[in-house]
């Protein structure tokens, strides 16, 4: 995936959160990667640290719809 073309869509803390918001993505077939994965596992330090979700710019409107409803809930 083409680095220069992604926006962060989320930052989780918590590695399960993350789990289940890229399971959502997965099943829709919307690629996805995660900066800061292993700092936020390893130090859970807040939000400076938090694990950042990214999608292809070209995804960020479907997959922010998708997720809306479980970040709202977290």
């Amino acid at each position: 995936m083409d680095s220069t073309s992604l926006i962060a869509l989320a930052r989780f803390d918590r590695a399960e959160q993350l789990a289940v918001a890229r399971s959502i993505l997965d099943n829709a077939n919307i690629d996805s990667v995660v900066r800061n994965e292993y700092t936020a596992t390893i130090l859970p330090l807040g939000d400076d640290f938090a694990a950042e979700l990214m999608v292809r710019e070209e995804d960020a409107a479907r997959a922010s719809r998708l997720l809306r409803d479980f970040i709202k809930g977290i």
